[in-house]
């Protein structure tokens, strides 16, 4: 432990002892990217350190050769320390260790605070100033942790060992076949590969807050309930006043008494009078604000700020079809899937805003990840009117691990990824998982159960669905009655097997909607490898892409009954070394199905999907 102690804080180790140009102390930026959340937070931007040793082998000899044979770079965070490097050593991952030094934007003695990531790959192990602070796993999923031993003047320094080695339980898992090749979802990019941010916490803190609208019908009256709750973080008992800010019309939301450590959950409903709705092509936002102010005795002041940007609408499925505000639905969206030369997942808000962009120049909706997305991607499709099936990375999990244990783990990945991204009016489902075993033996079955459970106890206000293999076998499986809609994940006329022949797409779809027909059907991929021109009928070209995407776009549009349908993907990205994604010339480890080459490049399909689905009527759909 005192090694460990001494290699984290860098004391009187010359590995550590950065030159000052790179080690210098900034002050985190006092404007974060994202304009919703907790008020008090401070961007721990500017410049970071970053040293990896993908060897590891064992922290008492890494620690003797590292004193004069491994020295730290200058970054910036984000930051994916394997996004230049394609070896089979890069994806199968290993340590890395970040640090930052910083001083606090205050001395005062009266605040606390802590640290948030809004997303490290896999596992960190975090400490300031030589001291652990905290652990985590899980690639996708916001953390923070409380800054104790914390330095109110001087230098604070916070050390990071990031390690994106992934097992067979994790999410997505990592497995190997018998010739020992690591199988995975997708490039298994490592490092904080989003934003971090310090918090200041002042007496209070809101540890949830929901803006919940209801909106029945376009003519309907308008609701919304406004859920705080409010905890008590300092070592006094105090009474707290909180009040919101519903886009000018103020609401006492209550006055509570708080031991510390305690908290209150506070409710009110308000009616909005001439509401504007958020659609597609009306994406209005309501600012919605929340104070919280505290006192012992006498006058109570200003203590926590909470901001949330709502859009007044509601998600809901009735008789087997997907509605936005009570109108039918007949959405075209795109995959996403964050991965850029050079950068890998590690995007600022110019390359989230770069990609709306692309989505909604194609005419799509609606997004689609294997995971959640960031809070600035959120907030850029709350702004731009687009709707995102929110998924979990719960990705082809073999189900001998699918333990108890891992199941649990697994239904926490959807219960923060709904208390993350509940307020976002963009967000439009609840996946739970991707690809499970599709004859739905019975521990996937409770995963099904208990992660539904869970969802909707959170927020009853949104659908919960599971996007499935699409073949004619397992075409009315039983076990997905939890849901409220099933995601088809289409390649009938891609793969060989089951799913070869492009003729069986039809029937399988009808049969679909007959064996589920209250839950809403939706496909949630299809598409086909795409790398150079060629025949027609040559899997991999240009042309093959093309025709492929015509002919399940017609047999989509047979489907009236049918609530939407999303290309996968829009960008190339990197799966694993020797990924052919079915297609006879693959050039690995890229995924070529998407419509944009790696570069940004559009394909010709790119136009085909444009002309489809601006020809569409998504919202409100047409009445079958």
């Amino acid at each position: 432990m005192r090694i460990l102690a001494a290699l984290c804080a860098g004391v009187g180790a010359a590995a550590l002892a950065a030159p000052a140009a790179l080690g210098e102390a900034t002050v985190p930026s006092p404007v974060p990217l994202s304009r919703d959340g907790a008020g008090g937070r401070f961007r721990l931007d500017g410049p970071w350190l970053l040293r990896v040793d993908p060897r590891d082998r064992g922290l008492r000899r890494h620690w003797e050769r590292s004193r004069s044979t491994v020295r730290w770079s200058p970054i910036t965070v984000p930051n994916a320390w394997n996004a230049n490097d394609r070896s089979l050593a890069a994806f199968i991952g290993g340590p890395a260790w970040y640090r930052k030094d910083f001083r606090l934007p205050s001395r005062a003695t009266g605040f606390s605070w802590r640290v948030r990531f809004d997303a490290v790959n896999y596992r960190a192990r975090v400490w300031l100033n030589g001291r652990p602070i905290g652990s985590h796993a899980g690639a996708f999923i916001p953390f923070e942790l409380p800054l104790s031993a914390l330095r109110r003047r001087g230098v604070n320094r916070l050390a990071v060992r990031v390690d994106n080695r992934r097992l067979p339980t994790d999410f997505p898992p990592t497995t190997f076949t018998r010739t020992n090749e690591p199988r995975g979802g997708w490039w298994n990019y490592g490092g904080i590969v989003r934003e971090v941010y310090l918090r200041r916490l002042d007496r209070v803190t809101f540890d949830r807050v929901v803006v919940r609208p209801s909106v029945p019908c376009p003519t309907c009256r308008v609701t919304v309930r406004l859920i705080t709750t409010v905890r008590n973080v300092s070592t006094e008992r105090k009474r707290v006043r909180v009040r919101a800010n519903f886009g000018g019309l103020g609401v006492n939301m209550g006055t509570v008494a708080l031991r510390p450590g305690r908290r209150r959950t506070l409710t009110r409903r308000v009616t909005v009078a001439g509401p504007r709705l958020w659609t597609p092509a009306t994406p209005y936002l309501y600012p919605v604000a929340f104070t919280a102010a505290a006192g012992s005795r006498g006058r109570l002041t200003t203590a926590a700020r909470y901001t949330v940007h709502t859009g007044l609408r509601s998600i809901s499925v009735r008789a087997g079809r997907l509605m936005l505000n009570g109108l039918l639905v007949n959405l075209r969206g795109l995959g996403i899937h964050e991965d850029l030369p050079g950068k890998g997942p590690a995007w600022n808000d110019q390359d989230r805003l770069q990609a709306i962009r692309q989505v909604k120049d194609a005419g799509a909706t609606l997004v689609r990840s294997h995971y959640p997305l960031s809070p600035g991607f959120h907030e850029l499709a709350d702004r731009a009117g687009l709707l995102v099936w929110s998924e979990v990375p719960v990705y082809r999990m073999n189900t001998g691990y699918l333990y108890a244990s891992t199941r649990r783990a697994a239904v926490d990945e959807v219960r923060r990824n709904v208390l993350d991204n509940e307020n976002h009016p963009s967000v439009m489902v609840w996946s739970i998982g991707n690809e499970l075993k599709d004859s739905v033996p019975r521990r996937v079955r409770s995963y099904i159960d208990a992660a539904a459970r869970v969802a909707k106890g959170l927020d009853p206000s949104r659908p919960v669905g599971m996007a499935i293999e699409g073949h004619p076998l397992a075409v009315c499986r039983t076990g997905y009655g939890p849901l409220n809609i099933l995601g088809i994940n289409d390649y009938f006329g891609w793969y060989d097997d089951q799913v070869s022949n492009q003729f069986d797409l039809s029937p399988y779809l009808d049969r679909m909607r007959a064996c589920h027909p209250t839950k809403a059907v939706m496909v949630t991929e299809f598409g086909a490898e795409a790398n150079r021109d060629g025949p027609v009928t040559e899997k991999g070209t240009f042309q093959f892409q093309q025709a492929f995407l015509r002919f399940h776009l017609d047999v989509f549009g047979t489907k009236p009954w049918l609530s939407g349908a999303v290309y996968w993907t829009l960008r190339e990205f990197l799966v694993r070394p020797g990924w052919n994604g079915g297609n006879p010339v693959p050039q690995p480890p890229m995924h070529q199905k998407a419509v944009l080459s790696y570069d940004g490049t559009a394909k010709p399909a790119y136009y085909d999907v444009q002309a489809a689905f601006s020809a569409i009527q998504q919202y409100p759909a047409a009445v079958p």
